[in-house]
């Protein structure tokens, strides 16, 4: 396991809560307060060579060194999922678990009580309780992930859908010309679709390039740099204008860990301006939803806080 980051220490009720992502899978101590009491890290088995044991085999250890201290297991985790059981309809990034009864599965391994809700809806969840969409009757989170997860609240409830499919936004279609290509669907703007723009513009390997350089040269003055971002932006603005119009949602907040530079919200606004000026619709335009965009106050943390919520208060077996 990574070296655990101490933070606090809360003599209450005690949580392990996970977030199961394509890179990393991410954990803490959280008390019913949301504090991080303790949080770590550890990279995530390789989806494509992977099976669900070796899952397993990372977080039986995790478990087994927190048993004595917690209440039970939060788990926020990609796919289309039944948040009753656990049951993965699809697993995301995880592919290898799709099919199975993920918080049923983990319940009987470990004899622990255990929630597991899809990540996106824990996102929208933790913002809507205690973060930046709290008292928002309708709203949505986008989180610019290894794909594009997401979770509405529609009426101050959670939209899930029958296919609990509400929110799963890596799979919108975004050109009808290229439906055989990840390009043609908006899980193409994960993380890694900024650094392939910059790279076509570049000729440089996009696996050399990460966020946190594309943001240090477009700081510099970098016009192939500030194209990628805008191209990037552009993107983002047209999904909440369309959310705006099919769901009517006041604010959108946008997290992930590119979302903590204000350099993506600051291009974010100017392609929304840029986009809703060009609008066809003469003067009513200006009468159109125009959803506010804000960052999450929770960042990476807010599927761990998500995930802990619907612990606490959501529709899951206990047994």
């Amino acid at each position: 396991m990574e070296e655990i980051r101490v933070f606090l220490y809360f003599n209450g009720m005690e949580y392990l809560v996970f977030d199961f992502g394509g890179t990393f899978l991410k954990y803490a101590i959280m008390n019913e307060e949301t504090e991080l009491i303790e949080k770590s890290k550890v990279p995530s088995p390789d989806f494509q060579t992977s099976g669900k044991e070796d899952l397993f085999a990372i977080i039986t250890p995790i478990i087994e060194h927190y048993r004595s201290r917690i209440s039970g297991i939060a788990v926020s985790m990609p796919g289309m999922l039944d948040h009753r059981n656990g049951y993965l309809r699809t697993a995301g990034a995880l592919k290898y678990l799709a099919g199975l009864e993920f918080g049923t599965e983990m319940m009987r391994r470990y004899q622990l009580p255990v929630s597991v809700e899809n990540d996106g809806k824990a996102a929208v969840l933790a913002e809507h309780w205690k973060g930046n969409l709290k008292d928002v009757s309708n709203c949505a989170v986008v989180i610019i992930g290894t794909g594009i997860g997401g979770g509405i609240i529609l009426n101050d409830q959670l939209l899930t859908g029958p296919d609990f499919s509400a929110g799963e936004y890596s799979y919108l279609c975004i050109n009808e010309t290229v439906t055989d290509r990840f390009s043609g669907f908006w899980c193409d703007y994960g993380h890694v679709g900024l650094s392939r723009r910059l790279a076509r513009l570049t000729g440089e390997n996009a696996s050399d390039i990460d966020g946190i350089e594309v943001f240090r040269r477009v700081r510099s003055g970098d016009e192939k740099a500030i194209q990628a971002l805008r191209q990037f932006t552009d993107g983002y603005a047209v999904q909440i204008y369309n959310l705006g119009i099919l769901l009517d949602v006041q604010t959108v907040a946008i997290g992930g860990g590119i979302s903590e530079d204000p350099l993506l919200l600051e291009y974010i606004h100017e392609s929304m301006k840029r986009f809703r000026d060009q609008l066809p619709f003469g003067p009513e335009k200006d009468s159109l939803p125009c959803p506010k965009i804000v960052e999450c106050r929770f960042h990476n943390d807010a599927n761990l806080i998500g995930a802990l919520y619907h612990h606490l208060y959501g529709d899951w077996i206990r047994k």
